[in-house]
């Protein structure tokens, strides 16, 4: 029996599309490749968690909290001593200087800017890089070992817009956390950094123990505004820097992924 045109092509579909005991997926990976694939997968997954632990972080919607999370250590670790910091920090250091180019600075001294030292003006990567990049909890003894070396490295951002301000005239005010008995220290700390000039270096003294950071920075920032300063300007890594009262004009927040400070 002949078989006509029509059943020939008949025939042809019907075997196409049956399942065979051999039929296989036209997409194969061997076992190998399979394993890489997932690996990539979970890789993906925690950058992609980390990441979005990061803008919790730097939106302040994280809140307080006392270590990095442990699946994204190694994220920090690359975030802190890649690119990435030095360039976002360097991004935040162009829009401070972009405003500060608009403001008539009245020459009198008075038009002010304010700094934070700790992870602002100056670096502690290299001890967090020994303290699992704030995957442990604070250790405020070994910290202030490592403080009173004098050795902490200035942010190159944050270098170039201190001297820029200077060149328009603004008075430069350091306001750290630090305590009192450390003045000496992170004054020539931030010398040997290469900041110098400041009008004043402001730190905790007896009766600001145990205030928070946003209680103290803000009671003396209104000091200054209490004596004719106007804050142009306000630059921190933290939060607890850059609010409360007596904010200054504009805020200007650099990355941090190490700590938090209340």
């Amino acid at each position: 029996m002949s078989l006509t045109r029509c059943g020939i092509v008949s025939l042809f579909i019907i075997l196409a599309v049956s399942p065979t005991p051999f039929s296989q997926s036209i997409i194969q990976t061997s076992p190998e490749k399979g394993a890489h694939l997932r690996r990539n997968e979970i890789s993906r997954g925690v950058d992609l968690y980390c990441e979005s632990w990061k803008f919790t972080v730097e939106t302040n919607d994280a809140g307080i909290w006392s270590q990095v999370p442990e699946r994204c250590v190694d994220f920090v670790k690359e975030y802190i001593t890649g690119q990435r910091y030095l360039s976002e920090s360097e991004a935040v250091a162009d829009r401070a200087l972009a405003y500060a180019k608009t403001v008539e600075v009245s020459g009198n001294g008075k038009d002010a800017w304010v700094f934070d030292v700790d992870e602002t003006l100056l670096s502690n990567v290299p001890y967090y890089n020994n303290h699992g990049f704030g995957s442990e909890i604070f250790d405020e003894h070994s910290f202030n070992e490592w403080v009173n070396l004098g050795e902490s490295p200035a942010l190159p951002a944050s270098v170039r817009l201190y001297k820029k301000l200077q060149e328009l005239g603004f008075t430069i005010f350091v306001l750290t956390g630090r305590s009192e008995f450390q003045r000496n220290v992170t004054g020539n700390n931030l010398l040997y950094a290469g900041y110098s000039n400041w009008e004043r270096l402001l730190l905790r003294g007896d009766s600001d123990q145990g205030k928070l950071a946003s209680v103290f920075k803000s009671e003396k920032r209104k000091e200054l505004e209490d004596v004719g300063y106007i804050i142009h300007g306000n630059s921190g890594d933290q939060w607890s820097d850059l609010i409360g009262f007596a904010v200054g004009r504009r805020s200007f927040k650099l990355p941090n992924l190490l700590y938090v400070v209340p």
